[in-house]
């Protein structure tokens, strides 16, 4: 499906939010449409008390049935996902509660960081402690591992950079992902998000203006699998960097988080921290294919921008491990020069 294909009759959509409202004996109220995410949904925030957001989820593209499903039951275990209060499933059409319109990421600083991940964290602690029901939440088994890091060669290498891998490079590729297949599979498995970063988490205060857990969006292709997906997800973000150092501290604190509340039995030193930067190797490699399929497929073209950070991740934690030096040995000899010469690629001098 293309970008225009997936374009509804919003005049449909708008008479169906007013009849919900008529439904209640009230009047529509004005809206605005927001900006869209890497999906193919589109949003309308609705001047609503208490606020709402009409959504077009297509439905040859998004799965609304497992959006309602999963955000009730995570409502059930008191996590912050919205309440959702209508639905009509065939056209697409979703009214449901607004948790707000501030993103965490324009909030992440120096100064404010540790407050807020200490948040973030804790709900993922939550999380990863509600009861797994296998109805609900499909396994992140080792086929679908694979297909999304098929997307590396097939979007980012051969499509984006114009590579043609030989027989012998594929090889290559494919005994990495193997190992990475395989550190996954070692993890104790809980409710994964699969996109629990700065850009999906709202950001939340009382009256009084405390810090409330964030709220979750974006959460409709949540899976059962490895421990420290969701927590990559956040600590090494796609759009923010922090220095290994501080990372590496948070990872250390989560794991005694996670050890405490029994989620993760006594591991060796140093486990923990290499089960995260094998899922994040995992992660900025499918990354790298899903940006460049979004700029190629879908007309996405800012995504681009942030391909030098996936980068950055993905050769900084492939460069610690000695299981992938051949990796990244061909990797910086044959696709490095390609990189340097695309004009989305910048130098970053970071500590990741």
């Amino acid at each position: 499906m293309t970008k225009d294909s997936a374009l509804p009759d919003y005049a449909a959509l708008q008479q169906w939010w007013v009849d919900q409202f008529a439904a209640r004996g009230q009047n529509a109220p004005p809206w605005q449409a927001l900006s869209g995410d890497a999906g193919f949904r589109r949003y309308f925030r609705l001047a609503s008390t208490p606020p709402q957001l009409a959504v077009y989820a297509p439905p040859a593209t998004e799965n609304t049935r497992a959006f309602v499903a999963i955000a009730q039951y995570l409502r059930r275990f008191d996590l912050a996902a919205p309440e959702i209060l209508a639905v009509d499933y065939d056209a697409g059409f979703l009214l449901v509660e607004d948790l707000g319109a501030e993103l965490y990421l324009p909030h992440l600083t120096p100064g404010s960081a540790q407050e807020l991940y200490a948040q973030a964290m804790q709900t993922l602690l939550q999380l990863q402690q509600v009861p797994v029901d296998p109805q609900i939440f499909p396994a992140y088994e080792t086929a679908k591992l694979r297909s999304e890091l098929e997307l590396l060669p097939q979007w980012f290498i051969e499509q984006l950079l114009d590579y043609r891998l030989s027989r012998d490079e594929y090889g290559l590729l494919h005994g990495c992902f193997a190992k990475l297949e395989q550190a996954a599979g070692q993890q104790p498995k809980r409710i994964v998000h699969r996109d629990f970063h700065s850009r999906n988490l709202i950001l939340r205060r009382d009256a009084a203006g405390q810090l409330l857990p964030p709220g979750l969006i974006d959460f409709q292709d949540a899976v059962i699998g490895p421990i420290t997906y969701d927590l990559v997800s956040l600590l090494r973000d796609c759009y923010i960097h922090w220095p290994r150092a501080q990372v590496e501290r948070w990872v250390q604190g989560y794991e005694q988080s996670a050890r405490a509340a029994g989620i993760i039995p006594n591991l060796r030193a140093g486990e923990f921290l290499r089960w995260f930067d094998w899922m994040g190797l995992q992660r900025h490699m499918k990354v790298l294919g899903i940006f460049a399929r979004l700029s190629l497929r879908d007309g996405k073209q800012g995504y681009l921008n942030d391909l030098p950070l996936v980068l950055a991740y993905t050769l900084s934690v492939a460069r610690r491990y000695s299981e992938f030096r051949p990796l990244v040995a061909w990797f910086e000899q044959h696709l490095l020069p390609r990189i340097i010469a695309q004009p989305w690629y910048r130098r970053l001098d970071v500590d990741l």
